[in-house]
């Protein structure tokens, strides 16, 4: 991909240092990528490794520390600078323009005009090669979360980087997307392009990378090769403590209540490029976990937003919750009957990012927390609830004052978990629960919906985490072109039969009346 390089690293970083107001991001840190390498940084949510890869980008200076690049010292000045030098990043939050296609989004990560000739075909071949089909002409605004991260992926090869910097690349493709990507990224090694792999999957980092720099509170604290470490090894490096592994729930009884039914859901799509639905009939008892596993852009969003009422089904009774139709209801009459949601998108859809964590903990929580007082919002009992939702889901925040965009992803997931499980719902729907958050986030989450669901609610995850769908739930259904299998016991299913599913191996049915086990 690139011409014969020089010996010597590629990237070395030393004693790089960042603070910002009341926080040190980054602590003396070092790092070292070799030439031809896929190097892992691992490290839990607020652990300092954006900020480090910020200033490989040239988003951030730093305080301290110098740089060398490809043998020589260098000051990254700002984006432009390092795509020159042959840095490029996907990001985990998107730079997007939702109202631009997928062409005009990419035209403009693109230096000159020069760049942009023969784009529209380069997009579908580099697109299809390394299996993230795009359709350049779709709107952005239009396309799921999994779409969205594709455009960033494919806008960044395009540019032929030296040092590809992925932060959570897989987190929403198929086991078989995985595998093909990382047949693509290993070819991209061994032609001499490096890469810098941000993830919390770390399977994967053990299959994928040679080496992986692990950092904890803004420090340097090991640097390892993945292959000889399990899992669990370097989960509790990452976190510093001993991690356990949730424990099983039984199957939900019998003689439980159906506490969620969709009775031949059909509704269009409000998005022109949007997945309609089509007759999905489901019911969930008091007490159980379905999973809905999927390839982004099958009808997911479209399907959460069924369930949470943002879009309205034709008859009341195509939406049951806790038996009562629901299917005309809103988002706010719906929590007055016990449901509660967490959407996919955590900024600007689930949090407002420019409001503290009180008010955001009050956009969800006044009607089932009785957060209004005579038409006047309760300010203390709101604070309150805030800070128990910062306390019982351990939260790294300043306090309920913080702003939503103040907190690293998995914090900001936590704490959107936190205020939804709090209010003791009957039914709860969450679209991509652990999304980019790292092991002792999720492993907090994974506990929080589990007992939430011990404690008799109906839970539905939407997930392209075929793991994590493997731990929590007790069945298991695909979504695929608006369609919904038929459930299957999750003891009687494989990672590879509903990864075939969900890569359109089998086109499911549309589901009748779900079966209890």
């Amino acid at each position: 991909m690139t011409d014969a390089a020089p010996s010597g690293p590629l990237l070395t970083m030393t004693g790089m240092t960042k603070q910002y107001p009341g926080c040190l991001a980054n602590d003396h840190v070092s790092l070292t990528v070799e030439r031809n390498q896929i190097h892992a940084l691992l490290g839990e949510n607020g652990a300092g490794k954006s900020t480090l890869v910020k200033i490989i980008y040239g988003v951030v200076k730093p305080d301290e520390g110098h740089i060398v690049w490809d043998g020589r010292k260098v000051a990254i000045q700002n984006p432009g600078h390092a795509q020159r030098l042959g840095i490029g990043m996907v990001f985990q939050h998107f730079s997007l323009f939702e109202a631009l296609t997928v062409q005009e989004n990419i035209a403009l990560g693109l230096g000159s005009a020069r760049e942009r000739v023969g784009l529209r075909e380069r997009i579908v071949r580099i697109s299809n090669e390394y299996g993230l089909p795009l359709d350049p002409d779709r709107v952005v605004h239009d396309l799921s979360v999994g779409e969205r991260q594709r455009i960033e992926i494919v806008r960044c090869l395009l540019q032929n980087p030296k040092l590809l910097i992925m932060d959570e690349p897989t987190s929403v493709l198929t086991p078989s997307e995985v595998r093909k990507l990382f047949v693509t990224l290993r070819r991209l090694a061994a032609e001499g392009c490096s890469i810098l792999y941000i993830s919390h999957k770390l399977e994967e980092v053990r299959a994928l990378c040679s080496a992986a720099t692990i950092m904890r509170l803004g420090k340097n604290v090991a640097r390892v090769i993945p292959a000889e470490k399990t899992v669990k090894e370097l989960a509790e490096i990452m976190i510093n403590m001993d991690l356990h592994a949730p424990t099983p729930r039984p199957l939900a009884p019998s003689s439980a209540p159906s506490r969620l039914v969709l009775n031949k859901l059909t509704i269009r799509s409000p998005n022109h490029f949007g997945t309609d639905l089509k007759d999905i009939s489901l019911s969930l008892k008091g007490g159980e976990i379905l999973g809905i596993a999927g390839i982004a852009g099958n009808g997911q969003s479209e399907l959460m937003d069924a369930l949470s009422g943002e879009i309205l089904a034709g008859k009341p009774d195509s939406v049951l919750i806790d038996g009562v139709p629901a299917g005309h209801m809103g988002p706010h009459d719906r929590r007055r009957i016990h449901g509660c949601f967490v959407p996919e998108e955590r900024n600007g859809h689930g949090a407002v990012t420019t409001m503290t964590l009180a008010e955001n903990a009050f956009l969800s929580g006044f009607t089932r927390r009785a957060l209004v007082r005579f038409g006047v919002i309760d300010t203390k009992k709101t604070a309150a609830f805030a800070e128990n939702i910062i306390k019982v889901f351990d939260v790294r925040t300043t306090g309920p004052k913080a702003q939503a965009r103040s907190l690293s992803g998995g914090n900001l997931q936590k704490f959107l978990v936190g205020r939804e499980v709090l209010q003791e719902p009957a039914v709860l729907a969450i679209n991509q629960p652990t999304w980019g958050v790292d092991a002792g986030a999720a492993l907090a989450i994974h506990e929080a919906i589990m007992a939430l669901a011990a404690g008799g609610a109906a839970v539905m995850i939407i997930s392209q985490d075929l793991d994590e769908i493997f731990v929590l739930a007790d069945r298991i259904a695909v979504i695929a072109g608006g369609r919904v299998s038929a459930p299957v016991l999750t003891r009687d299913a494989t990672v590879e039969s509903i990864g075939r599913l969900m890569g359109g191996g089998s086109a499911p049915a549309a589901a009748g009346e779900m079966a209890v086990a």
